[in-house]
């Protein structure tokens, strides 16, 4: 299954997901309301149950069995847009003008290591660098980051994300979230290693690539 298919709104799957946004629903209500075969319509509510994305509740209504009724889990709900950004835009802006670049760079860095340390339990101590920046990799990719990691020409360690979960902020404020928080998180996961950042999609690139020099 692809992602598409849970497209809010988008496709049989998605425009179920949007009508138990409203309200828990039955195969029954669902197959009336999309027009479908109830049989097809439990069908794509077994395929969603699977992804975590439903979860099935009874309720007595009188006499009778209970009825089933489906109802959106968190994942579920996260589908929907989120637009953190325009909060965090706002809140960035007010901070400079109020205190400062000094300052609103220090806070990065110290959110930065905040970070850091909900993560380092899945980075291995006194691991070769190597080893470390694979665990980064997979650590950043559960955050929502697509990285991978390649060997360059010259023997380092290249980082490389073709997405960015603070891409809009980071547009808007490259240095604070490329310059500041993201080499303080690289440094507070690997140690105290060179860490060039030699393509950002700030810059107008496809991707973000960091090279990590082996030690």
């Amino acid at each position: 299954m692809s992602a598409a298919e849970f497209r809010v709104g988008e496709g049989t799957r998605g425009r179920i997901i949007e009508e138990l946004a409203l309200a828990p629903r039955t195969a029954r209500d669902l197959a009336k309301k999309l027009g479908i075969q109830e049989s097809a319509a439990r069908g794509h509510l077994e395929r969603l149950e699977e992804r975590g994305l439903v979860v099935p509740t009874f309720h007595r209504e009188g006499v009778g069995r209970p009825r089933k009724r489906y109802l959106l889990t968190s994942e579920g709900q996260d589908l929907f847009p989120r637009r953190y950004e325009l909060l965090l835009d706002s809140v960035i802006e007010e901070l400079l003008a109020r205190e400062g670049e000094g300052f609103v760079s220090a806070l990065f860095a110290e959110a930065a290591r905040r970070m850091a340390h909900q993560i380092v339990r899945k980075i291995p101590t006194g691991g070769s660098t190597r080893v470390r920046t694979q665990a980064l990799v997979a650590a950043l990719n559960e955050l929502g980051f697509r990285s991978a990691i390649e060997e360059s020409d010259s023997g380092s360690l290249r980082i490389t994300r073709t997405n960015c979960v603070f891409r809009h902020t980071a547009l808007t404020h490259s240095y604070l979230l490329c310059e500041v928080f993201d080499k303080h998180l690289t440094e507070e996961l690997l140690g105290q290693v060179g860490i060039d950042l030699q393509d950002s999609i700030t810059r107008g690139g496809m991707r973000c690539t960091h090279l990590i020099q082996l030690q």
